[in-house]
């Protein structure tokens, strides 16, 4: 910070200049053909990642013969539900569609405003929070365009902006090296915890295996719409094919079932998630299974659970596109089966596994999550400056 502020002390010891975004740039008047937009090159608000991560490539091209053309250092804005954050600094020429504003520095400013540096001032969460303030639309908010235009900006020094932008750019390199330290770190242990989970749960051929139907009552639920959990709102859940929230599909003033279980989804991208319940009451959807141990006495239900953890998934046929998981499959599943002694033991240091992944996975996600405030905090800092004084 002391080079920047020697620097602002020499070359703007009056205070910095701040103007409206529409004094220093404009949005992109230039047109380009559809034609000559590819995969790389169209940036639809889709292909925008969320929370500054810049752009992937298009999964779809555009249906409109012309578009907005964008250049290199132009700042392109999904406009969009602005809390998304997404902002990307073009590398290259292409076109975006309406969705995404194309912000241009004016010809007058080029020599005295870097895109890099403008686009770091846009890319703070200020600047997010003032567009999401001014956005219109309650299920889908749309930023104001004018609105945006009235965004008060520095106008420092050149000197100062370069120094700004090489920190914040040394700042996000060691950022982004740290959340892949982090981000791997979680990988590592979750492989080994899965390795020592397969592990607990493999036996030779001295324990003997049976199949679900040999040791389970097996069954599915009925079809319950969305109209009729809201018309019978109550505290018991509902359980379905979603794998957030233990499967809960929503809660009902009446239930079901009432026993310890383990449930599965039969159908779509979830097909072969397993949930485990301990003997609650419960309703359970159509595009879920239930399991039902025949004898707590040899088989616990939470063992089964893992088990099927292990094992489920490698039963999902495709389904002609739509992967399933039947109740027929689901029967013909072959799990060992040893003392229910070992099995409480195996549970035991299952649950205390699943606890420990858990709680990776909240406190590295935290750590990222620290480190992006740090982040955001120094750009702030950075970006602040005195106003000019006469």
């Amino acid at each position: 910070m002391s080079r920047i502020d020697d620097l602002i002390v020499d070359l703007a010891p009056n205070g910095v200049n701040h103007v409206l975004l529409s004094q220093v740039a404009s949005y992109s008047d230039t047109r380009i053909d559809a034609h000559k937009l590819d995969e790389t090159n169209f940036i639809g608000v889709d292909n925008l990642l969320s929370n500054k991560g810049g752009k992937t490539d298009a999964t779809y091209l555009p249906n409109t013969a012309r578009l907005t053309r964008y250049e290199t250092g132009d700042i392109l804005i999904g406009n969009i539900r602005p809390y998304l954050k997404k902002i990307w600094l073009a590398t290259g020429i292409g076109g975006c569609s309406g969705d995404v504003l194309a912000i241009r520095i004016s010809d007058e400013y080029r020599d005295l405003f870097l895109p890099e540096f403008l686009y770091q001032v846009l890319s703070s969460d200020n600047f997010f929070a003032y567009n999401m303030q001014h956005a219109k639309g309650a299920k889908m908010p749309r930023g104001s365009k004018d609105a945006i235009l009235k965004y008060p900006v520095p106008v420092p020094p050149m000197e100062v902006q370069r120094e700004i932008v090489n920190i914040l750019k040394k700042f996000s390199e060691l950022e982004e090296e740290l959340e892949a330290e982090l981000e791997a770190e979680l990988e590592a242990r979750q492989q080994q915890l899965s390795h020592y989970r397969d592990s607990l749960l493999s036996f030779d051929d001295t324990v003997p295996s049976f199949t679900l139907r040999d040791v389970c009552d097996i069954s599915r639920g009925r079809v319950i719409s969305k109209n009729y959990l809201r018309d019978h709102q109550g505290t018991f859940p509902v359980y379905s094919s979603q794998t957030q929230n233990r499967g809960i599909f929503g809660y009902v003033d009446t239930f079901e079932y009432d026993f310890e279980s383990v449930t599965w989804t039969t159908d779509g991208a979830n097909a072969g998630s397993v949930f485990y319940h301990n003997d609650e009451q419960f309703s359970i959807t159509n595009v879920c299974g239930l399991l039902k141990v025949k004898s707590p006495n040899f088989l616990s239900s939470k063992y089964l659970y893992h088990q099927l953890g292990k094992h489920a998934k490698s039963y999902v046929s495709a389904g002609m596109g739509n992967p399933k998981l039947m109740a027929n499959a689901m029967g013909s599943v072959s799990i060992p089966i040893p003392s229910l002694d070992k099995q409480e033991q195996i549970v035991d240091v299952l649950d205390k596994l699943d606890a420990l992944i858990g709680d990776l996975s909240v406190v590295l996600p935290g750590e990222i999550a620290a480190r992006r405030k740090q982040f955001e905090h120094y750009r702030v800092k950075l970006l602040t400056f005195g106003e000019k004084t006469a």
